[in-house]
């Protein structure tokens, strides 16, 4: 295992890597308000590959820029092609689970030739137009209760001024897993420690900040413009997830080079609940685009 704090041109990223340089890349990406500690117990699954999982800007020990427009998730999908760089990978897998799926696949639309295949978790697909579409009139007729965190988190210094101080309440009331399973403690630990460190509740919440001023009318362009997302994708759903709900998975097939859709009982947090099935999904995927019969 090499963990470090990775100098890129583009900032400082922490990132974990079990450094086997002989062996097939595969980059992992975490959600909010995950760190890349969430794939650790993945790891047994991997392990005939390089696996890299680096925090992202302005979670886990990455750094925390302030600038608002850092947060894009065409500037973040930069960030994960220059920690590539840095590492001197240059072709790889690629999964991504909430937040870190969007990003996941616009580095996809960024470096095509570089992402072997694509692995989506919990996360709408940005080019979907079917699926986005009947997921925003599904959430009207049952109502936004479930979505008020985005509300609160795109406010002008109010998570500042909340969470700070409550890191430990504010992440115990998202994560929970579905089937009364407690969440993994050490894990929550993590995820706490690192909310810690100052500055944090600002540059999560950019995550959600750049949504209505620039992610969302960069997705609505690619909808309009039909783009297709040029690489192979698998995508496991944890069905239970009361966010991201099923009618966002209408048409996805349309949206890649080839689309295939795994529905595993879970809630949105998919590999904190079902490590071993998650894992072993992702493995046989990658092992056969690797080695096609």
């Amino acid at each position: 295992m090499n963990n470090q704090l990775l100098l890129t041109p583009r900032g400082h990223f922490f990132v974990r890597d079990t450094n086997e340089p002989d062996k097939p890349v595969v980059i992992l990406l975490h959600g909010w308000p995950e760190t890349s500690y969430t794939w650790e117990a993945l790891l047994p699954q991997l392990s005939t590959f390089r696996v890299i999982r680096p925090d992202l800007r302005g979670m886990g020990e990455s750094e925390r820029t302030m600038e608002l427009s850092a947060y894009t998730k065409e500037n973040l999908a930069q960030d994960v092609l220059a920690i590539a760089d840095a590492l001197n990978v240059g072709n790889f897998f690629l999964a991504g689970h909430d937040w870190g799926g969007v990003i996941a696949q616009e580095v996809a639309l960024a470096a095509p030739k570089r992402v072997e295949v694509l692995c989506l978790m919990n996360i709408n697909i940005i080019n979907n137009a079917i699926g986005n579409n009947a997921a925003r009139e599904a959430i009207k007729e049952k109502g936004m209760t479930f979505y008020w965190y985005q509300s609160f988190m795109q406010q002008p210094q109010l998570p500042e001024a909340m969470i700070t101080g409550n890191e430990e309440i504010w992440l115990r009331h998202f994560l929970r897993l579905v089937h009364r399973q407690p969440f993994p403690e050490d894990v929550l630990q993590e995820y706490v420690r690192t909310f810690k460190i100052s500055g944090t509740a600002a540059t999560s919440s950019n995550y959600y900040r750049t949504m209505y001023a620039h992610d969302l009318p960069r997705w609505q362009q690619l909808m309009e413009s039909r783009t297709i997302i040029p690489v192979d994708c698998l995508y496991i759903h944890g069905s239970r997830d009361i966010v991201i709900i099923a009618d966002y998975l209408k048409g996805a097939e349309q949206c890649f080079q080839s689309f295939e859709l795994v529905s595993l009982d879970a809630g949105h947090f998919i590999q904190a609940e079902m490590p071993s099935e998650v894992g072993m999904r992702m493995a046989e995927f990658f092992h056969k685009q690797s080695f096609p019969l």
